[in-house]
């Protein structure tokens, strides 16, 4: 059994590191050890998003053992994935937070969200900041760097041109292509699947 402790790692991290053993060491058994509640379901369930049968043991205060073990519905599972159609999603982003509620906490989502696309693999195709989603492209922006690997793996980034005008941002964009609504309606045309935040 593979042993990996995430003790500390905010999320999605431990989620990320579940599926890096995963896709290294396919059809072995895992532990993750993680530190908090929100950690511990949200590696188990992804676990069993993958095929994986999971139970979970305390091993101290607010420190869990989260344990996976494949079947055979998890390789048929992977094999399905790589057989399946390759989708063209498209994200819209029209803000540099999630939510209506604390904009700090709005900021977080939005930078763990974005850190998190990669998992959509090579479905990912494009992303569209819009609105005050520019100033997520900016420099100095703490979502630049995450949006920056996402590029260099081939996801096309968009960023509204008009927008970064009305906040004074052309000449600081750190990321993408400056674009126009006909670019971005186009877009939504042409993708298979929007996903919008």
């Amino acid at each position: 059994m593979i042993t990996k402790d995430c003790s500390g790692l905010a999320c999605p991290k431990p989620v990320l590191d579940a599926r890096d053993i995963i896709a290294e060491r396919p059809g072995e058994s895992l532990e993750i050890i993680v530190d908090n509640e929100a950690a511990r379901q949200n590696v188990a369930r992804f676990l069993e998003s993958q095929g994986y049968e999971v139970s979970v043991s305390v091993l101290g205060q607010d420190r869990f053992s989260v344990k996976g073990v494949p079947c055979a519905c998890a390789v048929a599972l992977s094999q399905g994935r790589e057989e399946g159609r390759a989708e063209k999603i498209l994200v819209f982003i029209p803000s540099d937070a999630i939510g209506q509620g604390d904009p700090e906490l709005g900021q977080r989502l939005m930078l763990n969200f974005i850190s998190t696309l990669d998992e959509l693999g090579s479905d990912l195709w494009r992303i569209v900041l819009v609105n005050s989603g520019v100033r997520l492209s900016v420099e100095g922006a703490d979502a630049l760097d995450p949006l920056k690997a996402l590029e260099q793996r081939g996801v096309s980034i968009l960023v509204c041109g008009t927008c970064l005008e009305f906040y004074d941002l052309l000449q600081q964009k750190g990321v993408g292509e400056t674009t126009n609504m006909l670019d971005i309606v186009t877009s939504m045309h042409l993708a298979t699947k929007v996903i919008r935040i």
